[in-house]
């Protein structure tokens, strides 16, 4: 099998757990994305809460990579892959619900830190389990797979803020919630009874090395570095439409326009980055992605008009489509023994990362106003492209 060039798209046709995790990520996708821009709106206006206080509610993403790291050990010790999927999933949609019958203003901070953290543990397990199939099944395309299985989440983003959108303004915000729940429960529906048995590589000793913590480090320095490259993002979703509106006075059609332009690219580049990766090495192409990052940001920074912030997405959906395309599978190589630990502790890096560039954006901002304040993850991505870069040399020596 590894000797024949392979289709990705046919590869992820021909299996039915493939078929079934993409279906079930992109239900997901909507749900989630559709509810997430607007629990600032729903903490104030259904809940009163004073401004400050609700941009705070991200920072209950800081619980994300204990969750991850939990839920991922326990996932690395059963057999049946799906069994964590599932229960993920079940414990996201009692969260949603409970988040949508919240009375109280600490309610949604409680609910997000201990549910909706654990709910994140869904998606970091279907990929684990796609990982125990590729070593079962090989395949030259692999990162491809995986790209192809990722653009189902990347595509349910771009569809589910214009839903939710939508949604909240005809029905309220609580049903949108609610309707948030629902899809999230929806998505172990497409997989209904199928087993992913856990795979365990006969050469290894996994019983030994599951206990040695320093097996890990490769992977949390990778995840750290991750976590470095994705700052400006929270910043740019909570402070570039305050730049456009309140400095550029651009309308809101063209506002949404930029800040839609850089999932839909991202989608395009994802099988794009994947074939490079497979061609030049996944590391080689998180630094390229890191560079393109870095430019962003700059170009953010520096920009004046329009026309720089379409640039600045344009270069910023490079990096996040190495993201999503290789970062859970270099995540799961550097750590192989406990691939359910490595995804979820890797994907736990995103809220985390959101957390960290809401602090960063918040004091930033205060400090050296808009557009500057991306000079600010600017500085941080060029040091993950450092790390980057070692990392590089290191794979490269190891081969």
């Amino acid at each position: 099998m590894l000797d024949r060039s392979e289709s990705a798209l046919g590869v992820v046709l021909r299996s039915r757990f493939y078929r079934s995790a993409f279906l079930s990520l992109l239900v997901a996708g909507i749900g989630v994305s559709s509810a997430t821009p607007q629990l600032t709106l729903f903490l104030v206006r259904e809940l009163h809460t004073p401004l400050p206080v609700a941009g705070l509610y991200y920072v209950t993403n800081l619980a994300a990579p204990l969750a991850g790291f939990l839920v991922g050990r326990w996932s690395d010790r059963s057999h049946d892959r799906l069994l964590w999927f599932r229960i993920c999933a079940l414990i996201g949609a009692a969260g949603w619900l409970a988040m949508a019958a919240s009375t109280a203003v600490w309610m949604p901070f409680v609910i997000s830190a201990l549910a909706l953290s654990v709910a994140g543990g869904s998606m970091a397990q279907l990929f684990a389990a796609c990982r125990d199939e590729l070593s079962r099944h090989p395949t030259r395309a692999e990162n491809r797979v995986i790209a192809t299985i990722r653009m189902a989440f990347t595509t349910g983003w771009i569809l589910g803020p214009v839903f939710g959108s939508w949604f909240g303004g005809v029905f309220g915000l609580r049903p949108l919630l609610v309707a948030t729940a629902v899809c999230v429960f929806a998505q172990v529906l497409p997989l209904g009874r199928q087993r992913v048995e856990r795979y365990d590589d006969p050469h290894r000793s996994t019983s030994t090395e599951r206990r040695r913590i320093d097996h890990m480090l490769p992977l949390l320095v990778f995840t750290a570095v991750c976590v470095l490259a994705m700052t400006g993002d929270t910043i740019k979703f909570g402070y570039l439409p305050i730049y456009m509106a309140d400095q550029l006075h651009v309308s809101d059609a063209v506002r949404g326009a930029v800040i839609g332009i850089q999932p839909l690219l991202e989608l395009l580049l994802l099988p794009v980055v994947a074939r490079l990766a497979d061609r030049y090495g996944a590391m080689r192409a998180m630094t390229a992605g890191a560079v393109l990052g870095l430019a962003g940001n700059v170009t953010y920074a520096l920009s004046t008009s329009v026309a720089g912030l379409f640039l600045g997405q344009t270069l910023t959906a490079g990096l996040w489509a190495c993201v999503g395309a290789l970062g859970v599978t270099i995540a799961q190589r550097l750590y192989p023994e406990g691939v359910g630990t490595a995804s979820g502790i890797f994907l736990s890096a995103i809220p985390l990362g959101s957390a960290i560039g809401g602090t960063i954006g918040g004091i930033g901002v205060a400090a050296i106003g808009l557009p500057h304040v991306f000079f600010i993850p600017a500085c941080l991505t060029a040091v993950s492209i450092a790390a980057f870069t070692l990392l590089s040399r290191r794979e490269l020596r190891q081969r």
